[in-house]
């Protein structure tokens, strides 16, 4: 298929586009390389892209222009939507609340309209758990009520969903929602814990835990973040004919729109998790307990019941292998040597991440067939 990935640079779309040139897929790529964190590690994630992968077509574009968004629709004709892009971060709303009006309402309003004029097979696009807010009951459903986010990031993915709903029972288009839960690995934001975390246990400055470290996040390995979707792009959904307006569905309707959770369905308290970074990094936290901050959820837990019954897949990857793989990672592109306290542990990483092919030259793997 002709697949056009946006946010091809960012970390899930790297991955994404990556397993697609892999499977033999047809992509097109899309990112705008703002400065939300350093620009300099998209370009290395291309750079492992097309070592691993092959080479793929990138456009440098901002997904709110009008024009420029209707112009790439119209001049390549992609099969499938894969869409990733978004300004992300809840913490980062509060201050800067226009950047996610602009890239996730906007910038999804012309990915839809682009949908409409030149029609997909398949509009696949990120949806988060924090769409679930003050819902405290877990695990959390995607039938579940998500009306009370708890920040204007949460607000605008649950934005996207409607706005998908809409289009599809307007226009027909098929388009499915993946809530994503505590994504990490290897090429990770560096606005995201893995990296935050432990950078300042590398550092050893004060590593700030809020809601004095009693959150428990259900971590979900990148890996299975991508055989998730991939399973799903080839399954358009279809209009539920048993939905009753009376009694109405949360993931699913009369259109050709669902709705699901994507997450390791394993929630790890905030201190065991910084536990077992401890351990791998061989150096001890200095720990700042802090209180709730604004925007957070207490807990995440995802109930994956549809993607199984969809896909016969759940998430595998258990929290110490992902984070193995991600400290290997850590280490070697940051270039972390080794110090009191940290040999041993540096060298296991440096050992593992040996049977990674991240960041890496060699031979270009040969594609298998789609």
């Amino acid at each position: 298929m002709k697949v056009l990935v946006t946010g091809a640079a960012g970390f899930i779309g790297a991955y994404c586009v990556r397993r697609l040139l892999l499977d033999g897929h047809e992509v097109i790529g899309l990112d705008n390389f703002n400065a939300y964190y350093d620009p300099a590690l998209k370009e290395a994630r291309l750079r492992w892209i097309r070592r691993e992968a092959g080479d793929f077509p990138l456009l440098r574009l901002d997904l709110a222009d009008d024009d420029g968004m209707a112009r790439l629709f119209a001049e390549q004709r992609p099969e499938v939507v894969v869409h990733l892009a978004a300004q992300a971060g809840v913490r980062y709303s509060l201050e800067h609340p226009h950047s996610y009006v602009q890239s996730n309402l906007v910038g999804f309003l012309n990915v839809l309209e682009g949908c409409r004029r030149h029609p997909v097979r398949h509009l696949v696009y990120a949806s988060s758990s924090s769409v679930y807010g003050a819902n405290q009951r877990t695990p959390y459903s995607v039938r579940d009520n998500v009306d009370h986010p708890l920040s204007l990031y949460a607000a605008s993915k649950k934005a996207n969903e409607l706005m998908a709903h809409s289009y599809s029972h307007l226009f027909g288009i098929p388009a499915t929602g993946l809530r994503f839960f505590t994504v990490y690995g290897p090429w990770g934001r560096p606005d995201m814990s893995p990296i935050q975390f432990a950078q300042a246990i590398v550092e050893g400055r004060p590593l700030r835990l809020f809601n004095h470290g009693r959150h428990r996040r259900d971590f979900t390995y990148i890996d299975d973040i991508i055989e998730s979707l991939v399973r799903l792009l080839p399954q358009p959904p279809r209009g539920n004919p048993h939905w009753d307006a009376e009694n109405p569905q949360a993931d699913s309707s009369r259109a050709p729109w669902r709705l699901y959770n994507i997450g390791g369905s394993r929630p790890v308290a905030l201190t065991d998790y910084v536990d077992l970074l401890e351990r791998l990094l061989g150096r001890k936290a200095r720990r700042e307990l802090l209180p709730l901050q604004p925007g957070d959820v207490l807990d995440t837990y995802a109930d994956t019941a549809e993607l199984q019954r969809d896909t016969d897949f759940q998430p595998r990857i258990d929290l110490e292998e992902g984070l193995t793989r991600f400290v290997a990672w850590f280490t070697d592109y940051y270039k972390i040597t080794p110090a009191e306290g940290l040999t041993t542990a540096y060298t296991h990483n440096k050992q593992t991440f040996e049977g990674l092919s991240h960041e890496r030259p060699g031979p270009q793997p040969q594609r298998t067939e789609p």
